[in-house]
């Protein structure tokens, strides 16, 4: 096998990963009289950790409660001061700021890293992570040659066909275990349905990163590190956002929270190691290459490359993916009409309980693929990207040097009638292209005319290199379970999230599955 340093070293470094047009008539330039990055509005240094401590006007408060504050007070251009070693952020809530950063953002886009996560790899496992910090932690040519040779096994859809029947079997189970878990009377499950949607995305992200079944589901529940590590990952998310978007007291002092983060992080580092060690030991070596699994390819790439991709995976696949599919649920669940047109459009493919879902019969099914886009877009998984600029530019009227960090909200603007018609309703036609029929049925509705308000996976180079995946689990999931159910979830979905550093589920799941014929 080949050294990492020399595969990587070898790939090109003007590699291309999605490249986008630049046709767009953007004015780069900086005027004389732009103001200058001083006067950018903003909390001062003192207020902004003033207002985290007792009894200041974010503490106790979620990551949308704080970024609420922030606008209605400043604007859509805001500048966060850095505190404790960290640099300036800036945060924007206009789609046009969005595309200048995003347009000009070069091959190798910088993203910052959370700095707790950084320390724990770089500190406390060490050795593990000397060779690879994983994509979310590394920038640069590194990070870019991480991501070429990466994108062609990930993001491949020929590498579907491979892992489609294992996160087939999972929604399977699933289905089975919805009859199980729910009330005979009422159908309505348990108020701790969150977990069984972790055990079905964890088990989908293992069939895809370690081409494994776990049975997690049904057959092997009582797992203990299982059952620990589902409470872990959700603490961690929790954590991060104390950590690492609140003003870092944990750089002066090692605080209790920083204390049960690296803990978290080892005790799910344990865990995951566990079996992606065993997946890689079992590995039939033999296959031909087109029936290697994806860790495979990665192996025959580099085997610790591989091994820190499937760890991260793992990790980044489980919290985020059952968050958009909650929200999925939600939609479905709040809007019956919409619901059956799904189902008839599943039912042609599916005409019997019985019928499969194929790779091929699930290529033409555009309303389901318009309903999980409208779902992510009234429930996204968190409130945008974040990148730094790669030049000097001029937003506002302000002058913004090369190298200042940008966050980019783009959860508001989703829900935001400047760029959605009937915003807060669930409209998945307006999704669908002129002339399909249920396009018809809502000619009001309309997606944004800016394509830089829904950028859920983010853009270009630096795009969700799970993206694909994840639209496999959620349309296999969605699928099997309007095919099989009729969804209803009769309480406010308004109250179901909470924010961290990601949108979490914090009410009962409390939906009703009525078998359909």
């Amino acid at each position: 096998m080949l050294s990492s340093r020399k595969v990587l070293t070898n790939l090109p470094s003007s590699f291309i990963l999605c490249r986008y047009s630049t046709k767009a008539k953007i004015d780069y330039s900086i005027s004389e009289k732009a103001k200058p990055y001083k006067e950018i509005p903003g909390p001062t240094r003192y207020q902004l950790i003033r207002g985290v401590l007792p009894g200041g006007i974010f503490h106790g408060r979620s990551l949308k409660d704080f970024s609420n504050i922030l606008r209605e007070k400043h604007g859509d251009l805001i500048k966060l001061p850095g505190t404790f070693g960290n640099p300036d952020i800036v945060i924007s809530y206009n789609p046009d700021h969005f595309e200048k950063i995003l347009r000009t953002e070069g091959i190798w886009p910088f993203r910052r890293p959370l700095n707790s996560f950084t320390y724990f790899r770089e500190n406390v496992q060490k050795e593990f992570y000397k060779e690879y910090q994983g994509l979310a932690n590394t920038n640069g040519e590194d990070w870019g040659k991480m991501r070429s040779a990466v994108n062609p096994i990930i993001m491949s859809p020929t590498n579907v066909k491979l892992y489609f029947p294992k996160v087939l079997n999972a929604n399977n189970e699933f289905i089975e275990r919805i009859r199980e878990v729910r009330n005979p009377e009422t159908f309505i499950v348990p108020d701790d349905f969150l977990q069984e949607i972790n055990r079905l995305t964890f088990e989908s992200v293992v069939a895809v990163a370690l081409d494994r079944e776990l049975g997690l589901i049904r057959k092997n529940r009582d797992n203990p590190d299982a059952i620990k590590t589902f409470k872990l990952l959700n603490r961690v998310f929790q954590l991060m956002y104390d950590l690492d978007i609140k003003p870092p007291f944990w750089k002066i002092i090692k605080t209790k929270n920083f204390k049960e983060m690296m803990a978290s992080l080892n005790a799910i580092q344990t865990f995951f190691e566990k079996y992606v060690n065993e997946a890689v030991e079992s590995m039939d070596m033999s296959k031909k290459p087109e029936e290697q699994s994806v860790l495979q390819k990665l192996i025959n790439v580099d085997k610790k490359l591989a091994i820190v991709m499937a760890m991260d995976m793992l990790l980044a696949g489980v919290d985020t993916t059952s968050t958009i599919f909650t929200g999925v649920l939600l939609c479905m669940g709040t809007n019956p009409d919409k619901q059956e047109i799904l189902r008839e459009e599943i039912r042609k493919i599916l005409p019997n309980k019985d019928s499969e879902l194929t790779v091929e019969n699930m290529k033409n099914m555009p309303y389901l693929r318009a309903c999980i886009k409208e779902s992510i877009r009234l429930y996204p998984i968190g409130p945008g990207t974040v990148r730094r600029s790669n030049q000097d530019l001029e937003i506002d009227g302000y002058f913004v040097p090369s190298g200042t960090d940008f966050s980019l909200n783009t959860e508001m603007l989703m829900r935001d009638s400047k760029h959605y018609s009937d915003p807060l309703k669930f409209i998945p036609e307006r999704w669908l292209r002129e002339g399909v029929t249920e396009k018809s049925q809502c000619p009001a509705a309309s997606k944004a005319e800016h394509p830089f308000v829904y950028i859920p996976f983010g853009f270009g180079p630096r795009m969700c290199v799970g993206k694909r995946i994840v639209d496999l689990e959620l349309e296999i999931g969605l699928a099997k379970i309007i095919r099989n159910y009729q969804l209803e979830y009769n309480y406010p979905p308004e109250e179901v999230f909470t924010s961290y550093l990601l949108n979490t589920p914090k009410a009962p799941l409390r939906f009703k599955f009525t078998d359909v014929e």
